[in-house]
């Protein structure tokens, strides 16, 4: 059971419409090569165009992930900036899949179970988190601490830790007794949120649910983290203070997240957006067609338009 005063009770109702998404993730990397050989051969991204120095990477088309090379150095430990991009995948072979990939070139991953999703942790060669997911809500909901219950419970009522390891021989059987393997992501594979390290749980609270508007989901300092979305779970945003409240930004230059994009879906919701920064004090600058704010510890979230 978990100790109902570590729990802060934080949930809300978004002030963002259900439609608003994430955009396309921007990262700093040190080298093509080395970048491709995780995002695409093991992630199985499309390289949809390159320009410059940036890798624009996908599925189905869509841009997911643009990688821009050319960075000093790898991510700085114990910095702010991405814990991970989370791709979501639309069925669990898409993610049986995946571990293929990673197991056949040998790169360590992370195969957790938390019910309401499963994903797969693994990082590029510059130290960049990422996790794949397939997200499954009919197994069960996450409890509510407030309450007494466990982090997550299952569709019969039992408690479960959401942080169990998947079984790996059952998801590869996914695949059928004579699989078809497959190098790249499906068309429907998409951002499904973003995971930044921050340096206080009650102030990121406060911006990504108050400011830019999302539901209030979790707040557990047992945990040192928080996270908000949308009208269903898993979230869409979460940070966390794993970085120490020290943490500050890492030197420019070096890899890492340069920024994430939140996709409104109409005028109308990016006005009211940009009123609540300006209320709030959060740095705003117009870059082409999009407005880039930043959140209290430096993170950089571009707002744009959907198509």
């Amino acid at each position: 059971m978990i100790d109902t005063s570590i729990q802060t009770n934080v949930r809300s109702k978004p002030l963002l419409p259900l439609s608003t998404t994430l955009g396309p993730v921007h990262i700093a990397v040190t080298d093509r090569q080395k970048t491709l050989a995780i995002w695409q051969d093991v992630v199985g991204l499309d390289l949809i165009e390159e320009t410059g120095n940036a890798l624009h990477m996908g599925a189905g088309g869509k841009v997911l992930i643009v990688l821009e090379t050319g960075a000093t150095g790898p991510v700085v430990p114990r910095s702010i900036g991405l814990y991970h991009v989370a791709i979501h995948v639309p069925s669990r072979a898409d993610l049986a899949q995946m571990a293929v990939r990673a197991l056949q070139r040998n790169v360590r991953i992370s195969p957790t179970d938390h019910l309401v999703s499963e994903a797969i942790y693994l990082w590029d060669l510059d130290g960049n988190g990422i996790e794949i997911t397939f997200e499954t809500p009919w197994r069960g909901s996450l409890g509510d601490p407030d309450k007494g219950q466990t982090y997550a419970v299952t569709a019969e009522g039992k408690p479960h830790s959401g942080r169990d390891p998947i079984d790996l021989d059952g998801l590869l059987g996914e695949l059928g007794a004579d699989p078809l393997l497959v190098p790249r992501m499906p068309s429907g594979t998409r951002i499904g949120h973003v995971h930044v390290h921050v340096n206080d749980l009650g102030i990121a609270m406060n911006f990504y649910r108050d400011v830019l508007g999302f539901a209030g989901l979790m707040l557990i300092h047992s945990f040192g983290m928080g996270d908000v979305g949308l009208d269903y779970m898993p979230h869409t945003l979460a940070f966390n203070i794993w970085s120490g409240p020290n943490a500050t930004l890492p030197p420019p230059g070096t890899a890492g997240l340069r920024w994430f994009t939140i996709v409104l879906p109409d005028a109308e919701s990016l006005a009211a957006l940009k009123g609540r920064l300006e209320h709030a004090g959060a740095p705003l600058e117009v870059i082409g067609n999009e407005l880039e704010t930043r959140d209290p510890f430096g993170n950089r979230i571009r707002l744009e338009l959907a198509d």
